[in-house]
């Protein structure tokens, strides 16, 4: 009987014969000098999710592959929870060279490369398969160039979600857009999200992923928004009431690697990082989808009221956020989303 670490195994092989599309292919011009480095190789991945959250299991399988195509020269040690940083901290740390890989929503990236978190801008994809076309388009993977200057390589998409509103029983559920109106609500280090709530009048403030749960348990803030696979999966609704489906912004994640070590590796090396990583997120997608299904009826069961809101509100509130950051993303791209 074939082992899952053997059929994910196979998968990599099969992805790597199709002609997986090297560092030299793509990244005809490094924007880094590649450093020494020597075998085997430790890759520190750090992430701000518990590790049973479907990035957390992605990275798992992404290690798998890695290790064993490798024959263990390249080893992946996955650091979950924050335990290397805040999402912001740790994409600073790869600029710098401290953390070596991890996988963060586009709109964290932006802060270096801001066309990266175009993906983001509210009610622009329908469901989860226009949105994967756009993020796996030529036009983004022109814009993925854009961190490399900053140390940072693109290696996949994976998925988080669409982002969904949550809030206290002492606030109420927000059936309108009105109820938004001066909710104290956390989102993350996210411009194009924080714009999104301003348009709805909330009172948005980003704070660190790992500390949410008890910041929202103590009252620092009323409500928070975060795609239903991370409410679930970290136990949100323990300190949450309401989960209003409101579906705001869908949250692609970008799953990188030091530009500088990415540029030392051997074209094998970098051909199987590649794979694995294309693997690891075609299963966080599929994940994060069934659960985005499944998870609703499990907040339910775990106390949650679950609302859902007109829509055309929400959207016509915040139809101005495109326009705050046309300059920022040019017209090229912003004709390639429609």
């Amino acid at each position: 009987m074939r082992t899952y670490a053997s059929i994910l195994t196979a998968a990599a092989c099969a992805l790597l014969m199709t002609g997986c599309q090297s560092a030299s292919e793509s990244d005809n011009q490094p924007k880094t000098a590649p450093i020494a480095i020597s075998y085997p190789l430790t890759l520190q991945a750090g992430y701000s999710t518990a590790p049973d959250d479907p990035r957390g299991t992605a990275l798992e399988i992404f290690q798998t592959i890695v290790e064993e195509q490798t024959n263990g020269n390249i080893l992946v040690e996955l650091h979950p929870s924050g335990e290397l940083g805040s999402d912001a901290e740790l994409i600073e740390k790869m600029t710098t060279g401290q953390v070596d890989m991890t996988v963060s929503s586009a709109g964290n990236y932006a802060a270096y490369a801001p066309r990266i978190g175009i993906s983001a801008l509210p009610f622009l994809f329908e469901d989860f398969e226009s949105a994967w076309e756009f993020v796996d388009s030529s036009v983004m993977q022109e814009v993925n160039k854009d961190l490399e200057s900053h140390n940072i390589h693109v290696l996949s998409y994976f998925d988080n979600g669409f982002r969904c509103v949550t809030t206290s029983e002492k606030i109420g559920a927000v059936n309108t857009v009105q109820d938004m109106n001066g909710l104290n609500i956390r989102t993350p280090e996210n411009q194009i999200v924080i714009e999104t709530m301003k348009a709805l009048s909330a009172n948005p403030q980003s704070y660190p992923f790992a500390q949410l749960k008890d910041a929202l348990a103590d009252g620092t803030f009323d409500a928070q928004e975060n795609p239903i696979p991370v409410i679930y999966n970290n136990q949100l609704y323990e300190v949450q009431k309401y989960l209003s489906v409101t579906n705001h912004s869908y949250d692609a994640m970008p799953f990188t690697i030091r530009q500088d070590v990415w540029d030392s590796l051997t074209t094998e090396y970098q051909e199987v990082i590649s794979a694995a990583a294309e693997i690891a997120g075609s299963q966080n997608r599929i994940l994060i989808k069934n659960e985005t299904t499944d998870m609703v009826k499990r907040l339910e069961e775990a106390g949650m009221e679950i609302v859902y809101p007109d829509l055309k509100p929400f959207q016509d509130a915040t139809s101005n956020v495109k326009e705050i950051f046309a300059d920022v993303y040019g017209q090229e791209l912003l004709n390639a989303l429609n």
